[in-house]
């Protein structure tokens, strides 16, 4: 017995080493950058569903407004998200280079510049704020509207320090200090979910609740990440005073890579947010619908989101030590690992799916609806998902920014807003015929990246 076991661990260190192991990094210290990201991605989603079910219980009208304005949050969260990824990506050139001054330097202006950014749009959003959703959701429901705008207010509020907390940890994550970064999230949205369950449940605030959670987690969280910062971390040696010094080199080199970032996040969520008012047109319990089923869909992509966050720190590193062969080998890697995550959670999230549902509470007559849609990125999934969005990430991570940001907004407002608008709505499909044109993108995407990947062009960026 004791045989067998000794044998068959033998076989798994071979197949780790065989695929997750380089000349520059092995696969132990591979999964120890994948495996904090991965809990950490499975916790924001079940703490996403957990708040989404916990308003879901303020009624149809609550969960309408929540997912409204979540459309434009992503639309805006993107662009402090894009450049800290930039500096992500230069912080892990750094790091592999062996240069630990630049290192430390590229973290605070990643940092400064993301907070200037979120202040800037937070004060511009809540200005206009109204006449934002008006003109994208005025054909919603009063009571949604109202509820909306109560909900955007406070998301505004809390931007700035979300981006503050998201710089932070992609500095983290450019050090592969992923363990810190997963401390750090555990504590955010923990934060988050017991505000609202006494919030919303327990003072029976509904949105309101939930915006005043939104920012007192958000504040808690980047105070929390800032005081590591300054006082425990070793590797990026940050201090307060560094975010009022400026490197227009740096910040050159940042903006590189998150500018493109940004414009494609930009237009990538807005060809989302488009698609959103199509939804609108549906009706509010088509609104619902999509909303469920958004949510479910990212248990299904917790683990390609994890991979996707880790490829940049391994890429970036690998592309800073100037070892391109490492780099092919652990993108073609993370690629098959995500597509084996994706067939797994599929098979046992099908199998719990009326338990999943349940904890929404939707009206009975839209059930099948949402399964209907769940099925669809059941069967999609495995096989597109991880070549439209893993790759891309590895690519960027080299520094082949401007043709993964030029190729998504192309197939988006090509397959997923024009063919999205013609399925869903002049043909009539509905929700069914918005999902399936997203799910062409995805295709699409993924044939344009993966060619670009075979080639040499993508590594041959030089930013530092």
């Amino acid at each position: 017995m004791q045989g067998q076991s000794t044998r068959l661990r033998n076989r798994s260190v071979a197949l780790l080493n065989r695929y997750f192991s380089g000349s520059s990094m092995d696969y132990k210290q591979i999964f120890a950058i994948i495996i904090p990201i991965f809990v950490d991605s499975a916790f924001i989603v079940l703490m996403a569903i957990l708040n989404t079910a916990l308003v879901s219980s303020s009624g149809v009208a609550a969960v309408s407004a929540v997912s409204m304005v979540d459309s434009v949050n992503m639309f805006i969260i993107s662009m402090f998200v894009a450049i800290a990824t930039g500096g992500t990506v230069i912080v892990a050139q750094y790091k592999g280079s062996g240069n630990e001054e630049m290192v430390s330097k590229a973290a605070s202006q990643s940092i400064s510049a993301v907070a200037v950014l979120s202040l800037i749009i937070s004060a511009l959003v809540i200005v206009f704020h109204s006449s934002v959703l008006d003109f994208l959701f005025g054909g919603a429901d009063p009571e949604v509207l109202r509820s909306a705008k109560i909900f955007l207010i406070g998301s505004c509020i809390s931007y700035p320090f979300f981006a503050i907390y998201q710089a932070v940890s992609g500095a983290l994550r450019g050090v592969a200090e992923t363990k810190a970064c997963l401390m750090l999230s555990l504590i955010l949205n923990v934060s988050y979910l017991l505000l609202n369950i006494a919030l919303i449940k327990g003072f029976d605030l509904g949105v309101l609740g939930l915006s005043i959670s939104l920012i007192l987690a958000r504040v808690f969280g980047m105070a929390v990440a800032i005081a590591y910062l300054v006082r425990y971390n070793q590797s990026l040696r940050f201090k307060l005073k560094h975010l009022l010094q400026t490197h227009l080199s740096l910040l050159r080199k940042i903006m590189y890579i998150g500018l493109p970032f940004a414009a494609e996040q930009m237009f990538f969520n807005g060809g989302k947010l488009l698609t959103q008012t199509f939804i609108v047109q549906l009706g509010t319990m088509a609104i619902t619908v999509n909303a469920i089923a958004g949510s479910l869909s990212m248990l299904f992509q917790i683990g390609g989101v994890a991979l996707g966050a880790a490829i940049v720190t391994v890429v970036g590193q690998s592309i800073g030590r100037k070892n391109i062969e490492d780099a092919r080998k652990f993108v073609s890697s993370f690629l098959m690992l995500s597509n084996v995550f994706f067939v797994v959670i599929t098979v046992i999230l099908l199998a719990i799916f009326p338990l999943l549902v349940h904890l929404y509470a939707p009206p009975e007559n839209i059930v099948p609806d949402i399964f209907a849609l769940t099925l669809l990125i059941s069967i999609t999934q495995p096989l597109l998902w991880s070549l439209s969005f893993i790759l891309p990430s590895a690519l960027r991570a080299a520094g082949d920014s401007k043709f993964t940001s030029i190729t998504s907004l192309l197939t988006m407002w090509l397959f997923r807003i024009i063919l999205g608008y013609v399925l869903g709505i002049t043909l009539g499909f509905g929700l069914m015929g918005v999902w399936v044109a997203m799910v062409a993108e995805w295709g699409v995407r993924g044939i344009a990246f993966y060619w670009r990947f075979k080639g040499d062009k993508w590594y041959k960026h030089k930013l530092i």
